[in-house]
This record gives structure tokens, sequence and C-alpha cells, in this order.
């Protein structure tokens, strides 16, 4: 297993191109509950190009119907990709792994997520930029590329930090 580092830039540019219209290659699950983590997971593997196909608990994308529930779940996206960050994880720990840190910490490429004070969260934008103290983001559902962080409303954050990928060594 190696790791292989992670495309910030390949990020930014795949959620410039489609923030404002769906990539024909995957559903768009707008009507059918959102579509804010399906961008995200898409961002993602623009940025590291390998999922992990362990069904039920991996991070991938064949179909609407083929799917893990971490491509398009705010809180499977969460745990698989901080469940994976131990290298141990589900599939031998293959595809992204990320760890939670402060919002001072995220790079472009990053991930934020929205919460209510019930302790769900309910949305997943890509950190695409910084401007004069904010984090910009790109997210599907209201979409948006450059949307300062702090134009929306919330009342709980999460940070994830993306650290890279693994990749079976064939």
């Amino acid at each position: 297993m190696r790791i292989i580092p992670y495309d910030r830039e390949a990020v930014v540019e795949y959620a410039r191109q489609w923030a404002y219209s769906r990539n024909p290659q995957y559903y768009d699950f707008s009507s059918i509950g959102g579509d804010c983590t399906n961008f995200a997971s898409q961002c993602l593997f623009a940025g590291c190009g390998v999922m992990n196909y362990t069904p039920d608990l991996g991070w991938y994308y064949r179909s609407a119907f083929d799917r893990a529930a971490a491509w398009t779940g705010v809180e499977y996206f969460y745990r698989f990709l901080t469940e994976n960050a131990k290298g141990d994880g589900v599939g031998d720990g293959v595809g992204p792994f990320a760890i939670e840190v402060g919002i001072d910490e995220l790079e472009i490429g990053d991930f934020v997520q929205l919460g209510r004070d019930t302790g769900d969260f309910y949305h997943t934008p890509i950190v695409v930029g910084f401007s004069g103290g904010n984090t910009l983001v790109a997210a599907h559902s209201y979409d948006a590329f450059n949307r300062p962080l702090t134009s929306y409303s919330f009342d709980r954050i999460r940070c994830l930090h993306v650290l890279g990928a693994r990749r079976k060594n064939y």
C-alpha cells in the first residue's frame, strides 16, 4: 500500500467547472435529499483518483444505485474519511483519508460540514479559497463557488483536512 498526494488544485478546478452545473457522469441527487456530499465526493475523487469499493462501508460511486453511503451521506462521508485516517480502516484503508482540524488549519481542497445544535450535520461544502479572513467554499444543493463560509447560517461546524489517499501496490 502506498500513500499518494492529494491534488488540491485539481479539486478546486473540478469545483470551479461543476459548481453551477452537473457532471453527467454522476446522478444529481438535488431532488432526493440534496447533492452537496455527492459533489464533495466528486471533488475529492478529482484530487485523489482512488475509490474504496468495500461493499456498504467504503467510498465509491458506480451509479446512482451502486454507490457507498459515504459518497452521498454527510455523516457517512465524515466517518469514512476519519476512520480511514487510521490506516487500518475499511478495505485496509484504501482511498482518501482526513482528520478533523480547527477552521484555521483548513487548506483549499478540504471540507467543512455544517450542523445544527442537535448535533446532526447536513451540508458539506468544499474549501476553494481564502479572502480577507474569509474561507471561501463551493457547494451543490445551493450551488455556489467562492461563497464566504460566513454567509451560511449554522450552529456547529467541523472541518476535515485531507491528508492524502492510499492505493494498493500492483
